[in-house]
């Protein structure tokens, strides 16, 4: 999947214009990427095309400290970076952003390979959100995809 299939996809489960799929798309990989290792982080950005990695990378640092927060604070998180209006649209556009992402780690559950890296590192409910996006948009099929 390319960068552009990747953001269709995301305006496909989302309902959004291209620009809003990049900035939602922007968000969550900011806050995902900070609750996992940078060594985990690295791992994911090899498996990026090449726009969504340096979106990926972005404001990565290589002395960085994992932030455990719980899911509920990555929503109010992703909320505030995006500028969205309340914690449901938030919370779609992770779920959207995460089952995007994990098509891209080429694990059809969310479980597989480098996506169960990523979960393994999420708190407990956080972890529920990565597992929950791929069933949340089982029936979305974007073209290009």
């Amino acid at each position: 999947m390319q960068d552009q299939a990747f953001f269709k996809d995301v305006m496909g489960r989302i309902g959004c214009d291209l620009r809003r799929a990049e900035g939602l798309t922007f968000a969550v990989f900011q806050e995902l990427r900070d609750r996992i290792t940078p060594n985990e982080a690295l791992h994911v950005a090899a498996q990026l095309p090449k726009r969504l990695k340096m979106m990926w990378m972005s404001l990565e640092h290589p002395d960085r400290k994992v932030r455990r927060v719980s899911g509920d604070q990555f929503i109010w998180e992703v909320r505030r970076m995006a500028g969205l209006t309340d914690d449901e649209e938030a919370e779609r556009a992770v779920s959207a952003v995460f089952a995007g992402l994990q098509r891209l780690l080429s694990s059809p559950t969310g479980q597989e390979g480098e996506a169960w890296d990523v979960m393994s590192q999420l708190p407990k409910d956080l972890k529920k959100l990565w597992a929950q996006a791929q069933r949340q948009h089982q029936t979305v099929n974007p073209s290009g995809v």
